[in-house]
């Protein structure tokens, strides 16, 4: 019997449960994966909490990135057959040894690109693909600013933004978290610890600021990720690790300088099919070239959820964390 991890009430660490879990048949449409590497990321901790809440309700499988191969496909799907290594991201039930899923969420896995680098970049590679080349197209001459440089999002994105020629500014919680992102395309990085992160962006760009600002901080960075930005630049938020931000006036925007402000979500951005194929062609192209280096740097069974919950919520790990069904 395949087995799963599932959630029956909100709380901690503890509340994850590995269990038997049947996957079912594929219906029309539908693909059976077994999963050989699965993501982690904080999204899951948002659900396990309860602060994002589950579709369907409880129970639940959380997990919204993996790789693997098919298993067995159901009726119209002709262009996937057994043996094929997919990847996928999508919101919920990633953790698990083999799971039912719609086919056209899938995507193939190029050679050059191994399981860990898939399962680990899809939710992330995606996200950073979406916020640096759509939801603010960074170019030649920008400077930007990452909040949390050293996590997932955060070396993928600093080593693109680089090659596309920006100036990239990074900020990390520890002395080993900074080098870690400054040997991921990162010009600058800025412990938050202690230096004042306004401060330090002003010193580094000489008071002329920055062109964006890419937060998935959320309370603890706020408002002084606005403070970094020249006028009529963005402020993108696209997580809250530290706690939600608070309700704020429109007028502060214009009062910091005619700002844009912007909460995106990768789900938007991948909602039709050659959306999606679009972005995974552009994240595995970089991944495949050397531009970016997916970071694996924690690796747990899958059975250790816990843990590995544990580990992200106390900012204990860098890069990227899989689990191996």
């Amino acid at each position: 019997m395949s087995k799963a991890v599932r959630i029956h009430a909100h709380g901690g660490p503890e509340v994850l449960t590995y269990e038997e879990a049947d996957p079912g048949k594929p219906g029309p449409g539908q693909v059976l994966v077994r999963q050989t590497a699965i993501g982690l990321n904080f999204i899951d901790v948002y659900f396990r909490t309860g602060l994002y809440p589950a579709p369907n309700g409880l129970p639940l499988t959380p997990g919204g990135e993996a790789a693997g191969t098919v298993k067995e496909v159901g009726e119209g799907v002709d262009w996937l057959k057994p043996g094929d290594r997919v990847a996928y991201t999508t919101p919920l039930g990633a953790y698990a040894e083999e799971r039912v899923i719609a086919a056209d969420r899938l995507v193939r896995v190029p050679d050059g690109v191994s399981d860990d680098e898939a399962a680990a970049a899809m939710l992330k590679g995606l996200t950073a693909e979406y916020l640096l080349r759509r939801t603010f197209a960074v170019k030649r001459g920008d400077t930007i600013l990452f909040h949390a440089a050293a996590g997932g999002v955060g070396l993928i994105a600093g080593q693109w933004a680089k090659h596309l020629g920006a100036t990239v500014i990074g900020t990390a919680g520890s002395a080993d978290k900074v080098a870690l992102a400054k040997k991921h395309g990162y010009d600058h990085v800025i412990d938050y610890r202690d230096s004042d992160f306004v401060a330090a962006v002003k010193d580094i760009t000489g008071g002329k600021l920055c062109d964006v600002v890419y937060d998935s901080v959320g309370k603890d960075t706020f408002p002084g990720s606005l403070d970094c930005l020249k006028p009529r630049g963005m402020f993108v938020s696209f997580g809250q690790s530290s706690g939600p931000i608070p309700p704020f006036a429109m007028s502060l925007l214009s009062q910091k300088g005619s700002l844009y402000a912007t909460r995106p979500t990768l789900f938007t951005y991948i909602a039709k099919r050659e959306e999606l194929e679009a972005a995974a062609a552009a994240l595995f192209g970089v991944i495949a070239d050397g531009t970016v280096k997916i970071v694996v740097n924690q690796r747990h069974k899958l059975a250790d959820a816990g843990r590995a919950h544990a580990d992200l919520e106390a900012r204990r790990t860098t890069g990227t964390t899989v689990l191996i069904p």
